[in-house]
């Protein structure tokens, strides 16, 4: 693993000029020699304090291809300051691929931390509104103190064991309150509900390129968060985990009421984004292969399909100057080649087939339905009102009569592409996970 990180380092100087083509192919070159040079087995590449496994391996692959993603979706974006936004997204991938690799405690903690200031540079310098300072504030302060318990537990780990790697198992006990600390940062991250807030506002006041590092892999890091501490000790979260489980399954279903409401596009996907993480927490927090398997899957799927949304949202706003659902109307008639594109995300959002988010969404549902009885009422309903936000979120912006007061405009080669490039891996990675 230190070779990808030199290479990683080794690549820095570029940033000084301005070539999105070269960025680009580094980006792509890392993921396929990444594919190619590790086994994706279970803690292969072992270099000093890094290592990947097949769970590590594909969440590297999802952040390497959204942040080359980021950078095609974003070129309006880089006509001022374009090396600075490039570098910016370099450094969050840099640091997410840090915290995916690392078989240390405080190495993956201090890259938890580290990834919070160009995230926030990234929505302070190229947000939308005002409010970004707000929003941008939310998020620092959430995962900041959210994050504290966890250096704690760190600490007291290391003086207990004088050990702070992921390959080992605890074998005492601990209360609740150790417990609370090991989780609180990554059920934030997810993030749970009643935890939540920042998720939303940090969503609308950041550019496309904030939106997909959001949706797309921020949002990973806690569900990969809770499957690393879960190893070190299975008792340690078989005794509590019946609590998170139970704000999963109530915040998939409150949420998904939440969203049939929403009038802002962007709050809409957003609160979606909440609802899908839930049944990720929820997979995890089963402790059975299934729920691992569907909770893997789910993240994958989800970081694609949602930073799709999130794309076709922003094309929407460029053309139109506005987010809300009543003033975006009949875009059928106005823009009809992104209507299939509306469709076939949506559909995929609610978990149809041939996307791997049913995949993802029928492991987890059948280890959910072991580990708790009465949660199918619970998954049934959550499935029905997660198809109906998905609904009125195609029909509300598809449907209707438009404004005269928009304009006309084509749709850009390169958002076609952008937009396919998200769509064809939720199908494709599909047939993959069936034959293997």
């Amino acid at each position: 693993m230190m070779s990808y990180l030199f290479y990683m380092i080794f690549v820095t100087p570029l940033f000084n000029f301005y070539f999105w083509y070269c960025y680009q192919y580094i980006y792509m070159f890392f993921i396929f020699m990444f594919m190619f040079n590790s086994s994706g087995l279970y803690l292969c590449s072992i270099s000093y304090l890094f290592g990947v496994d097949y769970i590590s391996y594909s969440l590297i692959i999802l952040s390497f291809y959204i942040v080359s993603l980021m950078n095609l979706a974003s070129l309006s974006l880089m006509s001022s300051n374009g090396s600075s936004f490039l570098f910016i997204n370099y450094l969050i991938c840099f640091f997410l691929l840090i915290i995916f690799s690392s078989i240390n405690m405080l190495l993956m903690y201090i890259s938890f931390e580290f990834i919070l200031v160009p995230l926030v540079v990234l929505i302070l310098g190229w947000g939308y509104q005002p409010e970004r300072l707000r929003s941008g504030i939310y998020l620092f302060f959430y995962t900041l103190f959210g994050s504290l318990p966890l250096l704690v537990f760190i600490l007291y780990v290391y003086n207990y064991f004088y050990l702070i790697c992921f390959v080992f198992n605890m074998n005492f006990d601990f209360n609740f309150v150790f417990h609370f600390c090991v989780i609180l940062p990554f059920l934030i991250k997810l993030p749970m509900f009643m935890l939540h807030f920042w998720l939303p506002k940090a969503h609308v006041q950041a550019p496309i390129s904030g939106s997909m590092i959001l949706a797309g892999l921020m949002l990973k890091i806690g569900g990969y968060g809770l499957i690393r501490f879960m190893y070190l000790n299975e008792f340690f979260f078989y005794s509590y985990s019946y609590v998170w489980f139970s704000f999963g399954i109530l915040g998939s279903l409150m949420v998904s009421l939440i969203c049939l409401i929403q009038v802002d596009l962007k709050c809409l996907i957003a609160y979606s984004s909440i609802s899908h993480m839930s049944l990720c927490m929820m997979g995890i927090l089963t402790m059975s292969k299934l729920g691992l398997i569907g909770s893997l899957i789910m993240m994958l799927s989800h970081g694609l399909c949602s930073s799709g949304l999130f794309c076709l949202a922003s094309i929407y706003y460029l053309r139109v100057n506005s987010r809300s659902l009543y003033l975006i109307k009949g875009m059928i008639f106005f823009m009809p080649s992104m209507s299939i594109f509306w469709f076939l995300f949506s559909s995929f959002n609610m978990g149809c087939p041939p996307s791997i988010n049913f995949l993802g969404e029928f492991l987890i549902m059948i280890s959910s339905i072991y580990y708790f009885d009465f949660s199918y009422y619970y998954l049934f309903l959550s499935s029905f009102f997660c198809a109906c936000f998905c609904f009125y979120l195609y029909s509300c912006s598809q449907h209707g009569v438009f404004s005269d007061s928009f304009s006309y405009s084509n749709v850009y080669v390169s958002e076609y592409l952008l937009l396919f490039n998200h769509l064809y891996p939720l199908v494709l990675l599909l047939f993959w996970f069936v034959i293997f």
